[in-house]
C-alpha cells in the first residue's frame, strides 16, 4: 500500500484550497526555476529514468516521447498539447486533478514545455467539464499574475503561455491527432500517421500530446528524482497511478496507489469491497470500457499494472476499474458499450463506420437471445476484421469488450439463444 509520503496528488479530494496559496503550501511551484536551470537534457533524462509510462491509456514511455521533439528549430514553433478530453466510460481521474489540483498540471505544462522547447501549451478539455475548465482558467490567471507563466516564466528568462480550449464532447477527440484537428477548428477525425505529431502536429508544427496525469506528475518526479519514482511499483511498471473504482462496490472512489497493487486489495482497501462480498463478484473491466473484462477467477490474483494485465489478455488503459457483481446482466452491459462506440465512431474508416453499428445491432439481439448460434462466431469474426484495421484505436476499443465477453462468458450468450428458441417453440 502506498505510503502517504509518496503521494503526489495530496489534494485529490479537494479538502484544501486549489488556489495558488494552497498549491504552494503543498509544495507546488517550489524551486521550479532551479529545475529549468538544469537544462532540457537533464529533465528528459530524469523522466526517462523514472520509468513513467503515459497515463492516458497507451502506456508509452513519457521521457522517450518527449525526446522525439526536434532538438534544433527549423523556424517552426513547438507546442505541447494536454489531452484533458477524458471521454473513456468509467474514467474520472483527470477532472479531479483539474478541479482540485490545477497548479500541478500548470507547473507540469511549464517543465514539459521547456523540455520540448515549446512556446505554448494548449489544454484541450472536455466540453462537459464546465466547472473544471473555470477552475483551470482561474488558476492559469493566478500563475500569470505571480510571474510563473508569461514573458519570464518563474524568472527563468523563458517565455511560455498556457491556453485552455474547450472541446465539444466528442469521444474521438481523445485520440491525439483528432484532438489536434479539433484544436485547429476542423472536424475531429484522426490523421494518418506518419507524419507523427512530433514532426507535423498542431498547425503543422512539432507537437507532443500528453495526458493530464502524465504532465501533472512531472514536477514532483523532477523534484524528488527519477530514481524515487522508479523505486515504486514494479520493473517497467513504476510509480504511482490514479485508479477510478466504480460499479458494484460499497464506496466508489478515486485513489492514488502504487502500480502493481493486487486488484482485490485495491478494491477491498479503498472501495469497501464488492457489494455482497468478494464471492458475489462476476467480472471486472480493469482499465476503462475499451479493454477486455476479467472474470472473478482472474481478478482474485491479478496485479494492476501494464504488463500483468497484458499477460491476461486485457490492459491497464486509464485504470478505470468497473466492478460488476452477479446481479449484472453481462450481455446487456456489453451491448450498452457497443451502442456507445457505434455512436462515437467518426465514420472515417469503413471497418469502424460500418462494423460498430453492425456489432451493436447484433449485441442488442443477443441480449434477448433473438439470434442464431452461428452468429456468435460471425460476431467474433467481425471484431477481428475491425481490430487493427482502422486509422485510430476506436475500432479496437469497440471490438475488445465483445471479444472479452465471448472469451469468458460465451456459455451465457449461447444459453440465451437456446432459451429463446425453446420459448418460441413452446409458444
Amino acid at each position: 500500500m502506498l505510503a502517504d509520503k509518496d503521494r503526489i496528488f495530496t489534494n485529490l479530494y479537494g479538502y484544501q484550497r486549489w488556489q495558488l496559496d494552497g498549491a504552494k503550501a503543498r509544495g507546488d511551484w517550489q524551486g521550479t526555476k532551479d529545475l529549468l536551470a538544469k537544462g532540457v537534457d537533464w529533465i528528459v533524462d530524469e523522466m526517462k529514468s523514472s520509468g513513467l509510462r503515459g497515463r492516458g491509456g497507451a502506456g508509452f514511455p513519457t521521457g522517450l516521447k518527449w525526446s522525439f521533439m526536434p532538438k534544433e528549430s527549423d523556424g517552426r514553433p513547438h507546442y505541447l498539447v494536454v489531452n484533458a478530453d477524458e471521454g473513456e466510460p468509467g474514467t474520472c481521474k483527470d477532472r479531479e486533478i483539474m478541479r482540485h489540483d490545477p497548479h500541478k498540471l500548470i507547473e507540469g505544462c511549464l517543465v514539459a514545455g521547456f523540455a520540448m522547447r515549446a512556446c505554448a501549451a494548449y489544454i484541450y478539455i472536455r466540453g462537459e467539464f464546465i466547472h473544471e475548465a473555470d477552475v483551470l482558467d482561474a488558476a492559469i490567471q493566478e500563475a500569470y499574475a505571480d510571474g510563473l507563466l508569461g514573458e519570464d516564466a518563474c524568472g527563468s528568462g523563458y517565455k511560455f503561455d498556457v491556453y485552455v480550449h474547450r472541446g465539444a464532447g466528442a469521444y474521438i477527440c481523445g485520440e491525439e491527432t483528432a484532438l489536434i484537428e479539433s484544436l485547429e477548428g476542423k472536424k475531429g477525425q484522426p490523421r494518418l500517421k506518419p507524419p507523427f505529431p512530433a514532426n507535423v502536429g498542431l498547425y503543422g508544427c512539432p507537437t507532443t500530446v500528453n495526458n493530464v496525469e502524465s504532465i501533472a506528475v512531472a514536477p514532483t518526479i523532477l523534484r524528488r528524482g527519477g530514481a524515487w519514482f522508479a523505486g515504486l511499483g514494479r520493473e517497467n511498471n513504476t510509480g504511482t497511478k490514479l485508479f477510478c473504482i466504480s460499479g458494484h462496490v460499497n464506496n466508489p472512489c478515486n485513489v492514488e496507489e502504487e502500480m502493481g497493487i493486487p486488484l482485490r486489495e485495491l478494491i477491498e482497501k479503498h472501495a469497501g469491497g464488492v457489494r455482497g462480498g468478494w464471492d458475489n463478484l462476476l467480472a471486472i473491466i480493469p482499465g476503462g470500457s475499451s479493454v477486455h473484462m476479467l472474470p472473478k477467477s482472474i481478478c482474485d490474483t491479478v496485479l494492476m499494472d501494464f504488463d500483468s494485465l497484458r499477460a491476461e489478455g486485457t490492459g491497464l488503459g486509464t485504470a478505470a476499474v468497473i466492478v460488476m457483481d452477479k446481479s449484472t446482466d453481462i450481455v446487456r452491459a456489453i451491448a450498452r458499450l457497443s451502442s456507445f462506440y457505434a455512436h462515437e465512431s467518426c465514420g472515417q474508416c469503413t471497418p469502424c463506420r460500418e462494423g460498430t453499428g453492425w456489432m451493436s445491432r447484433i449485441m442488442q439481439r443477443l441480449v434477448t437471445g433473438e439470434a442464431e448460434i452461428e452468429e456468435v462466431d460471425l460476431l467474433l469474426d467481425v471484431t477481428k476484421k475491425i481490430e487493427g484495421h482502422t486509422i485510430c484505436a476506436l475500432g479496437d476499443a469497440a471490438a475488445w469488450p465483445i471479444q472479452g465477453l465471448l472469451r469468458h462468458f460465451r456459455p451465457e450468450v449461447e444459453r440465451r439463444i437456446l432459451d429463446y428458441k425453446k420459448g418460441r417453440n413452446a409458444a
